[in-house]
């Protein structure tokens, strides 16, 4: 295994053809030798990596820019209030201003979790980088997030939205199980480090959200109760 980062990797096209290219061969062809030659590869570059998720993320805040303006007209509407328009103008500004801020702290957020991951990889024997390691994940991640800004939008369909937000979350969980993959083919070990590398920082994260969340409910739940009661007294 230690020999395949010094295979030949095949030449790849240059510019926006040589992105395509490797994304599909990320998320196409799910294996590990796929991502200890996409590690090896002359392309793999820091800097390739973050701008690949600050387009992706990009575009996805600003798709979903969109549709929450729009679900916020259609409650707008329910409860009685006419600010259809000025909830339109005001979710487009957001999209076009706020998307690029929304993009640079993602790119942050990216790197930091790819660097940890790479620490605890690191702890439990892994050989990669994290040059690599982020060049891999962000081939894996931009693709799905492509996809999922148009499944953003598709899902505000009525009656069959729900139906785009299952296949949301089932290409989530693909993309996790590519994201194991590449920990394991970057970092030339077993499958229970991959594992634990990558899924003990998700897990962090996410009783950190739960608990941020929960206190945030907490605190402005009564308050929210207040304003709609106020604008429908029969809520």
């Amino acid at each position: 295994m230690d020999e395949q980062f010094n295979e030949p990797v095949s030449p790849e096209p240059a510019g926006v053809a040589g992105w395509f290219d490797v994304w599909m061969k990320a998320v196409t062809k799910p294996n590990e030798q796929t991502y200890v030659d996409l590690a090896s590869s002359s392309t793999g570059k820091t800097t390739t990596a973050f701008l690949w998720i600050f387009i992706g993320s990009l575009v996805s805040f600003f798709f979903a820019s969109l549709v929450q303006g729009a679900v916020m007209r259609q409650l707008f509407q329910q409860f009685g209030m006419d600010a259809a328009p000025r909830s339109f103008g005001t979710s487009l500004i957001t999209a076009i201003c706020g998307a690029p801020i929304a993009a640079v702290v993602s790119v942050v957020f990216f790197a930091a979790f790819a660097g940890v991951v790479q620490w605890i990889a690191k702890m439990f024997g892994g050989k990669g980088t994290f040059e690599q390691l982020l060049y891999v994940f962000a081939a894996i991640s931009v693709p799905f997030t492509l996809v999922s800004a148009v499944l953003t939008l598709l899902g505000a369909i009525p009656y069959v939205g729900a139906c785009f937000g299952i296949l949301s979350f089932a290409l989530s969980i693909y993309a996790l199980v590519l994201e194991v993959m590449a920990v394991k083919g970057v970092n030339n070990f077993g499958w229970g480090q991959a594992v634990g590398s990558l899924l003990l920082p998700v897990f962090v994260i996410f009783c950190c959200v739960a608990v941020v969340v929960g206190g945030m409910v907490a605190a402005l739940g009564p308050a929210i109760r207040d304003t709609f009661n106020q604008v429908n007294p029969g809520f």
